[in-house]
């Protein structure tokens, strides 16, 4: 309860005047219910329920290479049940444990390790391809922006792009004068005509509104192939390239063959003239797996680099 006292101005002999007022008090059921009440928990945010494993598109990516190489597998072994000069799937196994166990020595120039003997094929084909690159990216932009220059090198890139690898070796050993640039030469050539054709093809798939919208901006030719071609033409491009490395490593071993020195398809002719099929067959899976990886890399370059949904 609040008491207060009042004065009257006018009469200052006048008692005071007190008034009372009663402040409310809380309900003594309120209060109980207050204090009885349970704190209540945070109720969690629901957390999106996990994806489950698509067991079904799992298997399927699995289980038909397993098939596969177990198919190889077994027809190997059926061919090789009677023995003679072609070796069993074991007899390779072993030789491949064996000839890994120690990929990387050396013996002298004409005796290395199976690693060296890649690495350099790989040397070989990365410059050839990246000479191929340089000139054949350029070139197909060229014939795909000029109708001109299309109409003058088309028929000449029909005529060479025909001809097989092993003819232009004799041609890179009568200018080079030495096996490893006559071997660059050869992958240079017939790698570069997938890179020429598939950019040129690109650059003319190019919508005539993009070169529109150019034509309105005043745009220069640097800026029209660098923002609107190159953007355009990049999966038509990469496609080339793709194309072109499988060619490089093809031709490699078959270039090797012929010239000598380091290199895979060296080690696959040398191990012929020993007899060492084991070897051989194992050189075969050593070329196959490392263009698959090449293939692999670049599929997944192009993918990346695409707008196809």
């Amino acid at each position: 309860m609040v008491s207060a006292v009042f004065h009257s101005p006018n009469d200052a002999s006048a008692e005071p005047m007190s008034v009372s007022v009663a402040t409310p008090k809380p309900l003594a059921r309120d209060a109980a219910n207050e204090a009885a009440a349970p704190s209540r928990p945070a109720i969690p945010a629901e957390r999106p329920p996990r994806a489950g494993i698509d067991w079904r598109s799992l298997w399927m990516r699995v289980l038909p290479p397993v098939l596969g190489l177990g198919l190889l597998w077994l027809v190997w072994t059926v061919a090789t049940l009677k023995g003679g000069a072609f070796p069993t799937p074991g007899a390779t196994w072993d030789a491949a444990v064996q000839l890994f166990a120690d990929p990387f020595y050396r013996n002298g120039p004409n005796d290395q390790g199976i690693g060296w003997n890649i690495l350099n094929s790989l040397e070989r084909v990365g410059l050839g391809f990246g000479l191929a690159a340089a000139v054949g990216i350029p070139l197909g932009f060229l014939i795909g922006r000029f109708e001109f220059a299309s109409r003058m090198l088309s028929p000449l890139i029909s005529l060479l792009k025909p001809v097989s690898p092993l003819a232009w070796l004799p041609i890179g050993l009568l200018v080079f004068k030495s096996a490893n640039p006559a071997a660059i030469w050869t992958i240079f050539i017939c790698s570069i005509w997938p890179m020429v054709v598939n950019t040129a093809v690109g650059v003319q798939r190019v919508p005539q509104d993009y070169l529109n919208v150019a034509r309105v901006l005043r745009l220069s030719e640097w800026k029209l192939v660098t923002r609107i071609l190159f953007p355009a033409v990049l999966p038509y491009m990469l496609t080339g390239v793709r194309l072109s490395v499988g060619t490089a490593w093809l031709v490699i071993v078959a270039a090797e063959m012929l010239t000598g020195g380091v290199g895979i398809g060296f080690w696959v002719w040398d191990e012929w003239n020993n007899l060492n099929v084991k070897h051989i067959l194992i050189a075969i899976f050593v070329i196959g797996i490392v263009g698959l990886m090449l293939e692999w890399a670049l599929m997944a370059l192009a993918k990346r680099f695409s707008f196809d949904d």
